[in-house]
């Protein structure tokens, strides 16, 4: 392996013997000093480490952090304003790193924010569809524990490939709907309760908010997708900056309309805690993390980041929450990161 590796890069004019001498400088460890390595591909797999560890953090976090928020089985805050600050934070991000794109490179047609009414009016439909999702995720850990969340959630992967094969056109693999009906089983398995009268842990509205927030979560990925593609020149930043502003402007109304009375009264940030913030910054730096596998990773690496999250969260849970790691559950856990994979591996069989 060394010696390829070695003749491969001294193609250019090398001998035999010059491969030879330089795999005596290296040695018949077997493994190449790290000073060969050239300095582009070590700052690329340190890229990628740092994705995926952040990744991981942030997606077996999440849950977590929405349950742990919670005071004696309720949100002492408003759920509507911690979404307004998720989006808020979100498009401050965006912001600033057009800021940087505009110091570097100038201000270009694709980069600058100015835009026309056909290009802004399409994006109000995923930031509402967002919006629902986004509440829904916290009202549906009255029927589901974290580490449950973190398996159902896996659900949105059928709606997503199901939209896309009905409005992208996209045509799904056969180990994709495999992979489909695994993850469908492994969802089912990790569920099942052997403890009392009632087959499954989650009960039927809590397995009915996660179907909608995965219908809801892959229209709208779907969605902004086919937004994205339509003008595939614009700069990622100015279009996430337009969905994140009406992200702001639709939470600003739920706030309006949910707890207007209660944010007038005890203020804006009342039940806020050090567990609350965590909890904002986290959801506001996934989306950014999930940007950054797009761009420095690749698709496995939200594979493993979802297998490993989903292990982590319901191992923090039995510390944290008392939460029982039953044998269904590890089983299901296992069959839906195998679900997950085989998804994957069969976008590269298209």
């Amino acid at each position: 392996m060394e010696y390829r590796k070695i003749k491969d890069e001294d193609n250019d004019g090398g001998t035999l013997s010059n491969d030879i001498e330089n795999l005596r400088g290296i040695g018949f460890s077997g493994v190449a000093s790290v000073s060969n390595v050239p300095p582009r591909e070590q700052a690329k797999w340190k890229r990628k480490t740092v994705v995926t560890v952040a990744l991981t953090f942030l997606t077996s976090s999440q849950a977590i952090l929405i349950v742990w928020s919670k005071r004696a089985g309720k949100y002492e805050y408003s759920v509507t304003t911690a979404n307004f600050l998720v989006e808020t934070l979100k498009c401050a991000l965006s912001l600033a790193a057009l800021a940087r794109i505009w110091k570097s490179e100038g201000v270009t047609e694709d980069n600058r924010l100015s835009t026309t009414l056909d290009e802004v009016i399409v994006y109000p439909i995923p930031a509402l569809l967002y919006l629902v999702k986004n509440l829904l995720q916290y009202y549906i850990f009255a029927y589901v524990d974290a580490p449950g969340y973190q398996i159902l959630k896996n659900l949105n992967i059928i709606s997503t490939g199901v939209l896309y094969r009905i409005i992208l056109k996209k045509k799904l693999s056969d180990i994709q709907w495999a992979a489909f009906i695994l993850l469908c089983a492994g969802c089912t398995t990790a569920q099942l309760n052997s403890r009392s009268d009632h087959v499954l842990q989650t009960s039927l509205p809590g397995w009915i908010m996660a179907i909608v927030m995965a219908l809801l979560s892959g229209f709208a990925g779907v969605y902004t997708e086919a937004i994205i593609k339509k003008r595939p020149s614009r700069n990622i930043n100015v279009q996430n900056f337009w969905l994140y502003i009406f992200g702001m402007a639709f939470n600003a109304i739920a706030i309006l309309i949910q707890d207007f009375d209660a944010v007038m009264n005890k203020g804006f940030f009342h039940g806020y805690s050090i567990i609350t913030t965590l909890m904002i910054l986290n959801h506001a730096l996934s989306g950014i993390a999930v940007s950054m596998v797009m761009k420095y990773a690749d698709n496995i690496v939200k594979v493993y980041s979802t297998s490993v999250a989903m292990l982590l969260t319901a191992v923090v849970s039995v510390f944290l929450f008392g939460f029982n790691l039953t044998l269904a559950f590890f089983l299901g856990a296992t069959v839906v990161s195998v679900s997950v994979y085989l998804h994957s591996a069969g976008k590269l069989q298209r």
